[in-house]
């Protein structure tokens, strides 16, 4: 009798906790943030451990460009649910996101941070695909005096190679293009087409052609011959 007065007077608090959830959550895939954040706060109040409502918090930051916010949620995460490749993978990246508006000084001493939790996230899962976009991104944008490496980021596209030919040589060609080897990277996204023939290697190659090599013909070509593809498909 007990339990089930206790069941009775939990009931309506779960049902609401329940509807004010999927509430926030159609909010947010609408694209309503501030709704969204408001809602997910709400629900939070109720449940504060509950992991995907801190996550869709910190994503709402993380959108929102609040890159303080998005770390807490994220650190949260971390220390509620360790295990969790994701959750270093996003804090990570709120990390180095930060990095980028804090003084060149400060954004040093967070560095090996976010390195280290990006490989944290690899890890925790192995098959992980953005945290090795991810250090490939770190890798090649940094001056090689404070860690920058480009035998670093290529290793990363190997592994991204065995793991996702797309992704491999996607990311290879990204490489290529940013050292300003852009037959090397034409190569490589072609690859890409090969292998997966997704609109994102399709849109590499003709931006590689449009912006980089000069050749506006050749990228209309690309994108027309994707969007026959698409027409037969």
């Amino acid at each position: 009798m007990k339990q089930l007065l206790l069941i009775l007077l939990f009931l309506p608090i779960i049902m609401w906790s329940q509807s004010n959830y999927e509430k926030a959550e159609k909010f947010f895939k609408e694209e309503k943030y501030d709704q969204a954040q408001l809602a997910f706060e709400s629900v939070l109040k109720s449940n504060p451990s509950d992991l995907k409502t801190i996550e869709y918090l910190g994503d709402i930051a993380g959108q929102n460009k609040s890159w303080d916010k998005a770390i807490g949620y994220y650190k949260k995460l971390k220390q509620l649910k360790p295990s969790e490749a994701n959750y270093y993978y996003k804090y990570g990246g709120a990390l180095g996101m930060k990095a980028k508006e804090v003084n060149k000084f400060k954004a040093l001493g967070m560095i090996d941070e976010v390195k280290s939790s990006f490989e944290k996230a690899i890890t925790l899962n192995p098959k992980h695909i953005e945290a090795r976009w991810a250090l490939i991104e770190l890798y090649i944008q940094l001056p090689g005096i404070v860690g920058g490496s480009e035998s670093k980021a290529i290793k990363y596209s190997n592994e991204l190679l065995r793991l996702s030919p797309m992704d491999g040589y996607l990311s290879r060609g990204h490489i290529e293009e940013y050292f300003k080897r852009y037959k090397v990277a034409e190569l490589q996204y072609k690859k890409a087409i090969i292998v997966g023939g997704s609109k994102t290697s399709y849109q590499k190659l003709a931006s590689l052609y449009k912006n980089k090599m000069q050749e506006p013909e050749k990228a209309k070509a690309i994108l027309e011959n994707y969007n026959n593809k698409k027409v037969q498909d």
